[in-house]
């Protein structure tokens, strides 16, 4: 089958500078693509690239739109190359929505339908860094978040690890009400002594902490295959398996452990769900700040192969923009 095929960039600023070990992030850019075929069905998907985590960057994807064809056919969809992760997410997700009559306008043409529940997931809440943690916890809490995930390797390790005493004690002090748990994310921005700091540290903390996330570089996989074995505290992998040729790597060297899967970063979702599906992938998924489009196709992802069900979806990210969703319409009458 054929589809036309049209796209457009958006722009959306965080509230605040979001501080990693990758830098100071001010900014998301990404691509909302549309797909209609020849019997008038349409199709929505997001093209939401993070080059820090080494998919392609923006602008690579934005030549790849623009070179494309005003008619692409099946084929072209599920035969983009795998340095073009991000690409491929959103292709194939237009694609099954148009498929499936799923994410359709209205007959007005306004706005997909981008509200679907997900009655069965609940969600982590994105924490700032540093000491404004301890009040963002607060915060979230009032929010209905019992899951919080906070980045560190920003500040120095003494600082953090203060600030860490602070928000576990915190946190342990609303158990009273409800039980609430922590991630951490290093982004893999330490080194293996300040690792082991945060793992002991956090095996003392206990079962507030569910586990630390990328402790070290992606070059580094053994030595977290390693630490994995030492400390109680799960590792869960994210840049080393930002993609799925990534993830089918460290399966092939032995991690058994959490993998922090990023959808729209992701790859192919049919590949991905088969990868999960056959090698009964222990999965927690996360955001890279798309809009509803890729939120909701990611989240859709997640109901159909994340294990355990109960664990929370790394989606509570929407306080960090400073502006409403995306209004699709908008993007096509402003092109």
């Amino acid at each position: 089958m054929r589809y036309q095929f049209d796209f457009r960039s958006y722009r959306r600023k965080f509230k605040r500078p979001m501080h990693t070990s990758h830098g100071i992030w001010e900014v998301r850019d990404g691509i909302i693509v549309r797909l209609k075929n020849e019997k008038g069905d349409v199709g929505w998907g997001e093209i939401a690239p993070l080059s820090a985590f080494g998919s392609e960057t923006i602008g690579e994807a934005l030549e790849f739109c623009q070179k494309l064809p005003e008619w692409i056919s099946d084929r072209t969809i599920f035969s983009l190359p795998p340095n073009l992760p991000a690409c491929q997410f959103g292709l194939e997700t237009a694609w099954e929505a148009c498929s499936t009559h799923k994410l359709l306008p209205d007959d007005a043409g306004r706005s997909p339908a981008i509200d679907i529940p997900f009655a069965t997931l609940t969600y982590s809440g994105l924490l700032p860094a540093g000491e404004a943690a301890l009040l963002g916890h607060k915060i979230l809490w009032k929010q209905g978040y019992r899951t919080f995930k906070w980045k560190i390797g920003v500040a120095p390790i003494e600082r953090e690890l203060r600030i860490f005493r602070e928000l576990v004690r915190s946190i342990c002090e609303d158990w009273q009400e409800d039980i609430g748990f922590l991630r951490l994310d290093a982004n893999g921005g330490l080194n293996l002594a300040e690792a082991e700091k945060w793992l002991e540290a956090c095996d003392k903390a206990g079962e507030i902490i569910e586990f630390l996330e990328q402790p070290l570089p992606v070059g580094e996989f053994e030595t977290m295959l390693e630490l994995s074995t030492r400390f109680s505290t799960a590792i869960a992998l994210d840049e080393s398996v930002a993609t799925l040729a990534q993830m089918e790597a460290a399966y092939r060297q032995g991690w058994r452990g959490l993998f922090s899967i990023k959808p729209c970063i992701s790859g192919s979702p049919s590949q991905l769900r088969q990868f999960c599906q056959l090698n009964k992938i222990d999965a927690v998924f996360s955001s890279v700040f798309e809009t509803q489009i890729g939120r909701n196709a990611a989240l859709k992802l997640a109901t159909e192969i994340s294990t355990p069900r109960d664990r929370a979806v790394g989606f509570g990210v929407n306080h960090w923009f400073a502006d409403d969703e995306i209004a699709i319409e908008e993007l096509w009458q402003n092109p």
